[in-house]
């Protein structure tokens, strides 16, 4: 038997080179004719479509994924699932996790790829169980990467737990293109000893290794691979379909697929890409031999640039490019996806940025060296756990066991503001409270993007004169990424870094602005004018790139004036809360 193919060109392939923006109705016209090639699978959901549905097209996902089931009468639909993450940024409570996942069946999901960014099948084992009751194929996913301490038995083990957990096929999730063809095989027939399921190769372009990779691998047993049709293929997205049909043609291995039919699906892609061209960059398209050096996706990449371009330290690039492994490193060889890319990328950022290690730490860090993400590949360096949580000891549970349920508490703060119209909605405010509930009321209406909010016409923010300026982090415009406190290497200074002195006398002088330390969406305003607060005491919350950001306050005192209203878009620097500090 040949092998099969899994095509990407509905999630994946578009979430890799221009940013996730295909809409339902690029897609609807094709589908019916993929529908007819006979593949695997379609990956047309999870990953950041659900989010990038919902935050900046103005689509309803769980609308897509019901247009598309409607049209594919015939194919496996797929999903990927960030195991207890689903398809957000932190640990789900099990009864959202189930929610979510008879939903998904419900409209039209087949296949569950599910994985967790540490590799801890801990995180993964609800999301399996729960797909397997409701009738799902439920692929196990190893994220692949390499370090001293990953290695093709270790990853061959923890396909074999993840075969007992009752997965259906296991998937090698090679994320950023690292897997040559060597490892590709060895990796299968390390693998092939301990399994009775099919084995999945999923892979980048992003080296350029990516087709010689999937020859070796089907060669060594290798039963699916996953392609994009040519046009969104190449580069940071995967190889392309039609190419590996050709190239496995007229041999044992040979998928039978319809070179023409390929070739007219390709044809109206190419006017889908036409249209959103101006979202493809060069080196998005491109091979980038880097990525074999520090590993980074090319998702992440982009996110460094629009960090370091808030910190106005473009030219500072390579060393942040080059801080990445060693952040890596101290925080146990964790493969760079979503969150974990995040993490390490934001706190390479402030170590290069604030001129000293770890004096500038995320609290995602923070929850990560207490293992709120799971238990990574290696042992953390004790310096920097030290440095960032002192003597507090991580968690030895499942990060989800320590979650209270949060759907009856969803369920009734949305009935309050009448956002719920289907099942579906009560699950999509569950997982994006903020951008969620503004989805629901209608007030999202196209393209928006709170890291670019100076474009957006929002309600000016009134300059203010006679007052100390005070970031809210210790470097004076933090990344966009992070809720950011003073690390404890870093206690004995002022919490928000040095005041501005305005030049005006004690009174005026008293009088704390605190500022926006990135472009954003106010989601939350915590105090009212009057308020008595405490140094260190979370004032706003600032939602950007997908991240909750709590603006604290530097400073004891009382809150004099609110600059904001909740749902505004601020730019850098915009005054959020007037403090009147204590003292004289």
């Amino acid at each position: 038997m040949g092998i099969q193919i899994t095509d990407t060109t509905l999630r994946d392939a578009h979430q890799s080179l221009i940013a996730t923006r295909m809409r339902t109705r690029d897609m609807l016209p094709v589908v019916e004719k993929m529908d007819r090639v006979g593949f695997f699978s379609l990956e047309v959901w999870g990953g950041a479509t659900f989010d990038t549905c919902i935050r900046y097209l103005n689509e309803d996902p769980w609308e897509r994924l019901r247009a598309l089931r409607a049209k594919a009468k015939n194919t496996r639909l797929q999903m990927l699932l960030r195991g207890q993450n689903l398809v957000g940024y932190r640990h789900y409570p099990d009864d959202v996790v189930r929610e979510f996942i008879r939903l998904a069946v419900k409209n039209g999901v087949d296949v569950f790829r599910i994985f967790d960014a540490l590799n801890d099948i801990r995180n993964m084992e609800f999301a399996i169980s729960v797909a397997k009751e409701y009738g799902a194929h439920v692929q196990g996913t190893i994220c692949y990467t390499t370090s001293p301490l990953h290695t093709p038995d270790g990853f061959a083990r923890m396909a074999e737990r993840l075969q007992k957990r009752g997965c259906d096929s296991i998937c090698i999730k090679d994320m950023a293109g690292l897997i040559t063809p060597a490892m590709a095989t060895q990796l299968m027939r390390n693998m092939k000893r301990r399994l009775r399921v099919p084995i999945a190769l999923h892979s980048h372009c992003t080296s350029g290794m990516a087709p010689m990779s999937y020859y070796a691998a089907v060669l060594a047993g290798a039963k699916v691979l996953d392609t994009a049709i040519s046009v969104f293929s190449g580069g940071a997205s995967q190889p392309a379909t039609e190419s590996i049909v050709a190239a496995f043609k007229g041999t044992r291995y040979d998928t039978r697929l319809d070179l023409e039919l390929l070739n007219e699906i390709n044809e109206y892609f190419v006017g889908v890409m036409r249209e959103h061209s101006g979202l493809l960059t060069a080196k998005a398209a491109r091979p980038d031999i880097g990525v074999l050096i520090h590993q980074i996706p090319g998702g992440m990449v982009s996110n460094l640039l629009s960090q370091l371009k808030e910190q106005k330290a473009l030219d500072r690039l390579d060393e942040v490019l080059k801080e990445v492994p060693r952040v890596r490193a101290e925080l146990g060889y964790p493969p760079l996806v979503t969150p974990t890319s995040q993490i390490v990328g934001t706190q390479a950022v402030l170590n290069v940025v604030s001129g000293r290690r770890y004096s500038v730490v995320t609290q995602e860090v923070k929850d990560y060296l207490l293992g709120h993400y799971g238990r990574p590949a290696g042992k953390m360096d004790e310096e920097v756990r030290r440095t960032v949580v002192g003597d507090e000891l991580p968690i030895e549970v499942r990060p989800a066991d320590l979650l209270e349920p949060e759907l009856d508490k969803m369920r009734i703060e949305a009935q309050k503001m009448g956002i719920l119209k289907r099942e579906e909605d009560l699950i999509t405010y569950a997982l994006y409270p903020r951008v969620a509930a503004r989805f629901l009321r209608g007030e999202l209406v196209g393209e928006v993007l709170p890291e670019a909010a100076e474009l957006m016409p929002a309600r000016p923010v009134p300059e203010v004169k006679g007052v100390t300026s005070q970031p809210s982090v210790d470097v004076a415009t933090g990344p966009p990424d992070a809720t950011v406190t003073a690390g404890r290497s870093g206690a004995n200074a002022d919490s928000g870094g040095a005041l501005v002195d305005a030049g005006e006398k004690a009174r005026e002088a008293r009088q704390v602005a605190l500022l926006s330390p990135m472009p954003g969406m106010v989601a939350a305003i915590k105090v009212k004018v009057g308020d008595r607060i405490e140094e260190g005491s979370v004032v706003v919350m600032v939602e950007s790139m997908k991240m909750q950001n709590d603006i604290r306050s530097p400073c004891s005192g009382v809150v004099r004036e609110i600059k904001v209203r909740k749902g505004d878009f601020v730019r850098t620097d915009a005054v959020l809360v007037l403090v009147e500090r204590d003292g004289n």
